[in-house]
């Protein structure tokens, strides 16, 4: 039997066990996951009993790039992201599937990005890994960021790609959403541009010029941001089988098994109960 387990600053309503239980077991494979919070003031100190403690873990929200240290090798897109979400213990190897769940979310939702105009909000942890990954598969990027110390850090680092330090009201094919405006305390709001006008949220006015709109956050499944577009008659995705996706790549990890992305959108709609 596998022991697994999720580590995160607040993981208690993570769906991550039910979620990799889930795969494994279709998978034929017994596990045990558990869900291990740990202030981050602690990480270091609880840190080197993960690798004796489990077969493997996955690691999210603050402790992706903290994790690194202790690992003898971080590789694909853990590398390149400087983010790790998923750790064989035994030989301390890093991984990050989260661009690869990003890409067959958008793969089985129908949206093709390559040579399509996108226009990425927010470039934290899951905006550099949406740029990457959408350079890689051929789309023109431009990425827009509040803060220019961090849009410029990541263009100078990947580069390929159009900072904005404004939103010009044009048409994209596709607008994402990585900012996490429009979950917890923000349910309700869209995220704000900077304009020659000023600040404003991002609306009709930006969102009926658009062919797709595509939001990360998948509580609520429909966010404000996906209502307003959605209301335009446009396609949206949201973030919840990007979340199944990524645990999907880790779990093929775990096992040394090749991914099928067939196989992959097959288990989400039993998952889900049937539906998409």
């Amino acid at each position: 039997m596998l022991k697994l387990c999720v580590i995160g600053k607040d993981v208690s309503q993570s769906q991550s066990p039910a979620m990799h239980t889930f795969l494994l077991n279709q998978m034929g494979v017994a596990c045990s996951y558990e869900a291990v919070s740990i202030p981050p003031a602690e990480f270091s100190a609880h840190a080197e009993a993960l690798f004796t403690a489990y077969d493997a873990f996955n690691v999210t929200i603050p402790f992706k790039g903290d994790i690194i240290p202790y690992l003898t090798s971080v590789e694909g897109d853990a590398k390149s992201f400087g983010a790790v979400n998923t750790v064989l213990a035994k030989e301390r190897r890093g991984f990050n599937t989260d661009g690869l769940g990003f890409m067959l979310m958008l793969e089985n939702a129908g949206v093709n990005v390559a040579g399509k105009s996108v226009l990425v909000l927010g470039t934290g942890g899951a905006g550099r890994s949406c740029i990457k990954k959408l350079m890689e598969h051929g789309a023109n990027v431009s990425a827009y960021e509040r803060d220019a110390a961090r849009l410029n850090a990541v263009y100078e680092e990947f580069g390929g790609f159009t900072p904005l330090f404004e939103v010009e009201t044009k048409p994209y094919d596709i607008i994402f959403n990585c900012t996490g405006i429009g979950m917890h305390n923000t349910v309700g709001m869209t995220p704000s541009v900077r304009t020659a006008a000023g600040e404003i949220p991002v609306g009709k006015e930006l969102l009926s010029l658009c062919e797709t709109a595509v939001d990360l956050i998948y509580v609520p499944a429909q966010s404000e941001f996906l209502r307003i577009a959605a209301g335009l008659g446009k396609k949206t995705v949201n973030g919840a089988s990007m979340l199944f996706y990524q645990a999907y790549y880790a779990d093929c990890i775990y096992l040394g098994k090749t991914p099928d992305a067939a196989e992959a959108k097959g288990y989400y709609i039993q998952y889900q109960g049937g539906k998409v």
